[in-house]
């Protein structure tokens, strides 16, 4: 049901500083059919940045990344999919220490800089034995370039991978990005159900790299949302390895940290975009854009209220140019606005001119412009310069079947 999914993952390049391996661990219901654990040695340098979910309550990797990220080094990153390791108390936490102990004494690392994240079902304890036995396999088998598998080995109702590459240069030296992502379902901003990894041989400080990270974070995954649902385990993570002998860059607004911006940025829209085409039952893709707002958070504010309201995603569904719909969410989201100046158009169809039908206006051509499986909507606030792009998808039934049975 995947909107516009690619057909195959582009060729990812090694990236001096990381390795990588894969293993099928049977971690949700014993399934032993797919790889559900991933493991990723880096260098024992290399610069670690993260973002996280905001919900209250957050699966225990969340909580012990967070408490491990102000160091600022990662030498490991142990992943899970098949189960959250949410809401499981404090046996929970204890699992993922023991996970990272394991993985530090294998790697002859220190367990705080060893992070890890889950995904999958809430409230079911990780079957740790099937974890600990695969660990020694899956580090003997660490090598470079296997971002195929990663990128698998991370899905839960993911239909295809996401990844991607970037290419470019701090200071001359050539340095590369690659990122992946997961998530399908329960995405929702301040992060979607979606867990992305990012990685860089460029040299960049911690702090740096936290900036860099949140800002392209702001555009990007925290522009899209599926259902509105928000997870206990988002979390997105950028580790630089430093390998690319470029200068240190400790200040993101230096100009030789733009070329990383810009892939960064980029980069990110890609997977985040990827992950609405992926949405649990969509048929297709919508691109909300609300100009003329008084603020950039009023801008965020109306085009969100848009992209989450299930009246507006099941007219998307129906193909049915409902634009009443979309002007209600825009009412209701707080944003300031004036109802006599609003403007709206469907793809390059203009519906509604400073609060009124637009003359020449039909349904027909409305319900022409929705019946496409890529549909761009906007609407014109006329009440300054601030504008913002939210990015979902149609609400189908399809989602409910999928929901319905998902710990089934």
């Amino acid at each position: 049901m995947a909107v516009g999914a690619p057909t195959s993952l582009p060729h990812l390049p090694e990236i001096p500083g990381f390795r990588l391996a894969t293993a099928a661990c049977g971690i949700k219901n014993g399934q032993t059919t797919r790889d559900d654990l991933l493991l990723v040695a880096m260098h024992p340098m290399a610069s670690v940045a993260g973002v996280f979910t905001n919900n209250l309550v957050h699966a225990a990797p969340v909580a012990l990344c967070r408490q491990r990220l102000p160091q600022g080094r990662a030498v490991a990153l142990l992943v899970n999919s098949g189960n959250a390791n949410a809401v499981t108390g404090e046996a929970g936490m204890r699992d993922a220490l023991h996970a990272t102990q394991a993985v530090a004494l294998l790697l002859d690392g220190q367990p705080e800089n060893v992070f890890v994240a889950s995904t999958g079902v809430i409230g079911v304890p990780l079957p740790m034995p099937r974890i600990f036995d695969a660990l020694p396999d899956l580090a003997a088998r660490l090598r470079p370039g296997d971002w195929d598998k990663a990128a698998r080995a991370i899905m839960t109702t993911d239909t295809f991978p996401k990844a991607a590459h970037r290419a470019f240069s701090v200071h001359g030296h050539p340095c590369s990005l690659i990122g992946m992502a997961k998530g399908a379902g329960m995405i929702r901003p301040d992060m979607a159900t979606m867990l992305g990894f990012l990685f860089t041989d460029a040299a960049v400080a911690p702090a740096a790299l936290q900036t860099l990270l949140a800002r392209a974070v702001a555009t990007s995954f925290n522009a899209i949302t599926v259902d509105g649902d928000q997870s206990t385990n988002d979390t997105v993570l950028l580790f630089a390895s430093g390998q690319a002998g470029n200068p240190l860059l400790d200040d993101p607004d230096d100009p030789a940290a733009a070329p990383l911006a810009h892939a960064l940025e980029d980069l990110c829209r890609e997977l985040a975009q990827a992950i609405v085409r992926d949405g649990e039952g969509a048929t297709k893709f919508v691109a909300i854009t609300v100009t003329g707002a008084a603020n950039p958070d009023d801008a965020k504010k109306a085009a969100m209220a848009i992209a989450n309201s299930p009246l507006v995603k099941t007219a998307l569904a129906g193909s049915d140019p409902n634009w009443g719909r979309i002007l209600a969410a825009v009412g209701y989201s707080g944003a300031a606005l004036d109802p006599n100046a609003l403007s709206l158009w469907l793809g390059d169809l203009l519906v509604l001119e400073q609060g009124c039908l637009a003359p020449g206006y039909s349904e027909e051509q409305g319900a022409s412009v929705m019946a496409a499986d890529q549909i761009a909507i906007r609407v014109d606030l006329a009440l300054g310069r601030a504008d913002f792009t939210a990015w979902t998808c149609d609400l189908t039934h399809g989602y409910i079947s999928i929901n319905a049975d998902y710990r089934t």
